[in-house]
This record gives C-alpha cells, structure tokens and sequence, in this order.
C-alpha cells in the first residue's frame, strides 16, 4: 500500500524535514496559510516530491480530522509530523494556547485513531517547555491525560497570566502528552516523540529577533555554549532518527535540541523567561 507522510506546518523546519522523510512516498504537506502552503507544495514538486496539500486549522477539530480523512484516503500513514504552533510574540494567551496546546493535543488524538503499525509521530515543541518551574503531579497528569476538548479548560491552563507563559506551559505539556500517547500510538505498534529545538534560523526566529524580544533571544545565543543559532536542517536529522527504524525502542521522548540554553539557565548563566 501507498506510504503517507504527513507534515503539518510548510514553515523552516517542516519542509526541511519533509525533503529528508517525503521523497518516493505521498507526502501530504498542510499549513494554515495557504500562500505558504502553495510555495512550499511548488518548490518539492519541481524536486520530484509527490505532494498533496490541505489547508488546516489544527485548533479546529473538524480541520484535523478532514486532515485525517485526506491522510487516510491517500495510503498508509507511516509518518505524521506536527510543526504548527505560534510563538509568544505573535498572539494573544489564548490563541496561543488553542494551537500549541490544544491543538497540538488533537493532532495526537485524531491520528493515533489511523497511525499504522511500525509507524510513528513527531511534534516539534520548544525548549520553551524545559523553561517552566515544576508542576505539582496532579498538574501533569491533567496536561497528559485530559481529553483535548477538555485542556483549556483545567486550572493550570486557565491560570496563565501571558503569551509567553501559556507558550512554556504548552511546550511543557507536548512533552507530557507524548508520554501519555505513547501508551495509546504502541496500542497500534506505533511511536511518539517530541523534539524541542531552540532558536532555529527559520523566518518565525528572524521575527522574533527583530521585536521587543529580540534582546533576550540574543542573550540565550551569547550565553549558550554553541553561541549560535542552529539551520532547520539540523532538526531534520535528529526527526529522521526519531521516525526512522533506528529508533524502534524511543517513544514518549523529548530531545532537546538548544545549542545548551536550558543548560546556561541551570547554570544561572540567563534568567528564566516569565
């Protein structure tokens, strides 16, 4: 049967990682917007890419699971990797958690119903999420275990003061929700990991660095021992470790990819972002 790779996010990192996953299988690119959408879908095309698009709002649940559907009615889906999210910068709290958070838990939800055997997931979170002060256990096994519907709606959620904490308390919880999907995705003899990358040279990173809060990303760069920032090529070979049969005994893992920031705010080399 026809293999599917779905990647969720045409930005930086996505397409970095469907040109290393996608080529000699379907490769079902989808994103938000859809003049990104299209440039993405033209450039792998006349790379000898087969490539079908969908537009998705992964904050919608109907969206993603027409994305399953049209994932489904192409082969087997093998491979399904999650970009999509919003930085603190870019939205109000609430929308922000509705992508990152929410939405990020949905994609889990609606493909671990279709993912096939030896297949296996990826969410590309953030170091943002190893940046939150501990949550009490009852705190993380809500964000893990709470169905998607039902996320924003807990204590710890409803509770964020901010774009920026309710971006660290959605990375935080891409990390616990892999853990718990791992169970739910090995039911199928699937996995599912999480990567959490830290400034990537990607145009989301550049807006960052040319706003308010490009001084502190500036900062984490100077302070971090690889004092640079890192291509999106480079999480594309750590994803293609994560997906690939290499990696047939990782599932419900983060890889945190930041060039050692979390390292240099352990280390009291940086403040931790609030």
């Amino acid at each position: 049967m026809n293999q599917v790779v779905v990647i969720i996010g045409a930005g930086g990192i996505g397409v970095a990682i469907a040109r290393r996953q996608g080529f000699g299988k379907t490769l079902l690119l989808a994103d938000f917007n859809e003049a990104v959408l299209s440039a993405a879908a033209d450039e792998l095309r006349t790379a000898s890419y087969a490539v079908e698009t969908q537009i998705v709002d992964v904050s919608s649940r109907d969206s993603v699971v027409a994305l399953v559907d049209k994932a489904s009615s192409l082969g087997s889906v093998m491979q399904v990797v999650n970009t999509a999210g919003l930085s603190p910068n870019m939205a109000p709290p609430e929308r922000v958690l509705a992508v990152d958070l929410y939405g990020s838990a949905l994609v889990f939800e609606a493909f671990g119903e279709i993912i096939a055997p030896g297949g296996a997931g990826l969410i590309i979170s953030s170091m943002a999420g190893h940046m939150l002060p501990p949550l009490t256990p009852e705190e993380n096994w809500a964000l893990a275990f709470t169905p998607a519907d039902k996320l924003l709606d807990l204590p710890v959620v409803k509770a964020v003061p901010n774009s920026m904490v309710g971006y660290m308390v959605a990375k935080r919880a891409n990390h616990l929700r892999v853990q718990a999907e791992a169970i739910r995705w090995g039911e199928r003899g699937a996995r599912v990991n999480s990567i959490s990358p830290g400034i990537i040279a990607t145009p989301l990173a550049q807006h960052e660095l040319n706003s308010p809060i490009g001084d502190g990303y500036r900062a984490m760069i100077a302070a971090s021992p690889a004092k640079r920032m890192a291509p999106p090529e480079e999480i594309a070979v750590a994803a293609s470790y994560l997906l690939g049969p290499d990696a047939g005994f990782v599932t419900g893992s983060d890889l945190l990819i930041d060039g050692g920031v979390i390292a240099a705010m352990f280390a009291g080399k940086l403040p931790t972002p609030s």
